[in-house]
């Protein structure tokens, strides 16, 4: 969609906004973009949706000057989202959001100096601030606020008791699924509060991608969710081609749409492995694993790929699809609607699957929706969030399919979800790809591709949830501001308000259950 933004007053920021979420029912906070916009100043986009309509809308607010700082009010009490995603643009731009309870960076180094993402900020090699010491982390954070004459004032809070018993889980492979540090306080084996910590492989896409051209962004969408690269990739070459007004052919959009459903297959497939490995189980892992061969053996025949798939381009396709293409995949739907049941079989019905899972990781709808968490985690809590029924692209709004939601609000919840979800995807699969139109794979751009100015955010649903991406274009060959809207930091947002009360234990399957990717947090 493009952006039309909706500015406020300084003065009246925080009502307005507590009027979007109350009055208006903009309940989900889909994301918070920072940006420098020169000039202009440090600012700003809120992109929100109202949960029962649908609509979205944007919301601009310039960051108040005081003295060398920058400010904005927090809107973390009207969205639980806001917590991390404040603090990620506190990390890069410097902007202190006034009421936040915890304003620390969340990917950069405590003691990194300057904010990265802000226009002048010097990046020369000279310039590295990095160091190979220990970062001595505080055990305190700070909330800052203004005094009545308008100073900015910082109030310390301790993360600590001295009573608390901190235990980090993580950063290893496989109980966090990569490198996340999750630091947690424990009252024996019950956690009481989890703090998590970001950044280990934190790569700066963001910020690359405004020396690239547009072209050349291309290539890290594969390094984000490397289980969704197809959605994000069709998320990029998206939100350019509508900015461009680009019309791709029927035939890119059958394929694109198929390409889709294979990737989300060969994720869903490791992730029901992989929530057996985190219990211990190997053989559910090996029977997901042997099956995803499968499917990583269609798609490789096309784009050459089995982990990281880079197909799409902007304007359509890198090339067209393998002869043998729509018949190995008619004969991979044939050969993989059997094993659902199987999945089931081996672990899904398993009497220590089912105590592990069941009434674990609880989270209620409304939580859901404040916390972001989108995708088949969120169905699980009955959130109806699927972007392809709510913001239909590519064939979806085409296609018969179902939206698969359940009321469980637990990780068992979640498990099921994925098994039906997969049925629907190959139900998506085989209503194309017999179907598949003739004509162009590819509509030709010019050699050097320039985007018109303006704003725009566009999404597609990836394997975890939404991933969308927001492009402020100044009519360059490269993007002013492109923002990945990362489907797994909200997912880990959630995880303190729901382990609260549970066993250690639990916290290691609620993570198998949320299903978030390292990379696509960090980026």
């Amino acid at each position: 969609m493009k952006l039309n933004n909706l500015v406020f007053d300084k003065n009246s920021f925080a009502a307005e906004m507590a009027k979007l979420r109350n009055d208006k029912h903009f309940d989900y906070l889909v994301t918070i973009v920072g940006e420098d916009f020169g000039e202009e100043g440090l600012g700003c986009i809120y992109i929100l949706e109202n949960t029962d309509t649908n609509e979205r809308l944007s919301v601009k607010e310039m960051a108040e000057r005081i003295g060398d700082d920058y400010v904005i009010p927090t809107v973390c009490h009207l969205w639980k989202s806001a917590d991390l995603l404040e603090r990620e643009v506190f990390d890069f731009f410097g902007i202190k959001f006034l009421g936040h309870p915890d304003m620390r960076r969340l990917y950069l180094r405590s003691d990194f100096v300057g904010y990265p993402f802000r226009k002048d900020y010097d990046m020369s090699p000279e310039n590295n601030r990095y160091t190979l010491d220990d970062d001595i982390e505080p055990d305190f954070t700070y909330e800052y606020s203004l005094d009545a004459d308008g100073n900015l004032q910082a109030k310390q809070h301790k993360l600590f008791t001295d009573d608390d018993f901190v235990v980090n889980i993580g950063p290893q492979h496989p109980s966090t699924h990569g490198v996340l540090r999750l630091q947690t306080v424990l009252d024996g084996e019950i956690v009481k509060k989890i703090y998590p910590h970001f950044g280990y492989i934190h790569r700066g896409v963001e910020k690359m991608c405004e020396k690239y051209t547009y072209p050349q962004t291309l290539a890290l969408t594969d390094r984000l969710d490397y289980l969704s690269a197809m959605m994000n990739r069709h998320a990029l070459c998206g939100v350019i081609e509508e900015a461009m007004g680009i019309e791709l052919s029927d035939r890119i959009q059958y394929i694109r749409t198929i390409m889709d459903e294979l990737q989300r297959l060969d994720s869903h497939l490791l992730y029901i492995g992989c929530c057996a490995q985190d219990l211990g189980a190997l053989t559910a892992f090996l029977y997901s694993m042997r099956d995803r061969e499968h499917v990583l053996n269609a798609m490789e025949e096309t784009t050459g790929g089995r982990l990281i798939q880079n197909y799409y381009r902007i304007g359509g396709l890198q090339d067209d699809i393998d002869p043998n293409f729509v018949s190995n995949v008619k004969a991979l739907c044939q050969y993989i609607k059997p094993m659902f049941q199987e999945y089931m079989d081996v672990f899904g019905d398993n009497v220590i699957m089912q105590n592990r899972f069941r009434e674990v990781g609880p989270l209620s709808k409304a939580d859901a929706i404040s916390y972001g968490v989108s995708g088949a985690s969120g169905r699980a809590s009955d959130w109806h969030n699927d972007v392809r029924k709510n913001h239909p692209y590519a064939m979806y709004g085409k296609v018969d399919f179902d939206e698969v939601t359940n009321g469980m609000c637990d990780s068992m919840g979640r498990y099921l979800i994925r098994i039906e979800e997969m049925k629907q995807s190959v139900r998506i699969i085989e209503q194309l790809i017999d179907n598949i139109p003739a004509g162009d794979f590819y509509i030709k751009q010019k050699p050097i591709i320039k985007v018109p100015e303006g704003q725009w955010f566009f999404s597609c649903e990836g394997s975890r949830g939404e991933i969308g991406v927001y492009l402020d274009s100044k009519g360059d060959k490269s993007p002013y501001r492109l923002k990945f809207k990362p489907m797994g930091l909200n997912l880990v947002a959630a995880m303190d308000e729901m382990l609260r009360g549970q066993k250690v234990a639990d916290l290691i399957t609620t993570g198998a259950a949320l299903d978030f990717v390292i990379p696509d947090i960090d980026r």
